[in-house]
Order: structure tokens, then C-alpha cells, then sequence
């Protein structure tokens, strides 16, 4: 995944993924208009950290894509919801920054990790 797109649509993936388990887990209602109010405030957070990064430079680096990217989903998203009138408690802090950093960052080193092989079996391949 060179393509800053794709990066860019990893991590907002990631940003739906925990919104939606988030959600799932704490029976909340609402339908798509309660998983938007949830969603909005860390997709905003994601956006900014992509745009800060330049994240189209390097757009899986870990550093400082990803890292950037990370910070200002949760940082920019908290400080969105409070905002917003929304729920921040300090629990609901910590895992955000825990889940949203696995994978936010976890994708990235996945990438770097699966990376050479495909490097390699695209040479055979082309043989």
C-alpha cells in the first residue's frame, strides 16, 4: 500500500472498527446517526493527523505518520467530544489510546513486516 489513499482509509477503518466495538459493547442505540456522533469527532482527529504528518510523503512510516496520526486521532477526537457535549472519561481515554494505537500503528508494522516477501515473490514471479 503505497498509496497515501489506502493509508488514509486504513486508519479511518481503524477509527470504525473501534467505534463500532465501542458501541456493540456498551448496547448503544442510536443506529447510524448515534455510530456518525461517535464516529465524527476521531475521524476528525484522524484527518488532522494525516494532514500534519503529510502523511502522502510516507503515508505507512511508522514514524511519524503513524505515531502523528495516532496522537491526533485521540487527542483531536476527546477534545471534539467534549465539545460536542460528549463523554470523556479518564477509562475511555486509555482505550482509545490502547486500541487506536494497535492499530493504527498495527497496520504500519504489519506492512513493513509483510513488505520484503512480497518484494521477493513479486522478483520470482517477474522471472
Amino acid at each position: 500500500m503505497r498509496s497515501a489513499a489506502g493509508a488514509a482509509a486504513a486508519d479511518l477503518g481503524c477509527v470504525l472498527v473501534f467505534v463500532v466495538i465501542g458501541r456493540a459493547n456498551h448496547h448503544a442505540g442510536g443506529g447510524l446517526a448515534g455510530l456518525w456522533d461517535t464516529f465524527w469527532p476521531f475521524a476528525a482527529g484522524a484527518v488532522a493527523g494525516l494532514l500534519v504528518t503529510r502523511f502522502w510523503r510516507r503515508p505507512t512510516a511508522l514514524v511519524p505518520t503513524g505515531v502523528g496520526v495516532w496522537l491526533g486521532t485521540v487527542a483531536i477526537g476527546m477534545t471534539l467530544r467534549v465539545l460536542a457535549g460528549q463523554g470523556t472519561a479518564f477509562a475511555f481515554i486509555v482505550v482509545a489510546l490502547a486500541f487506536l494505537g494497535l492499530f493504527q500503528l498495527g497496520w504500519r508494522l504489519l506492512w513493513h513486516r509483510l513488505a520484503p516477501a512480497r518484494h521477493r515473490q513479486r522478483a520470482r514471479s517477474a522471472s
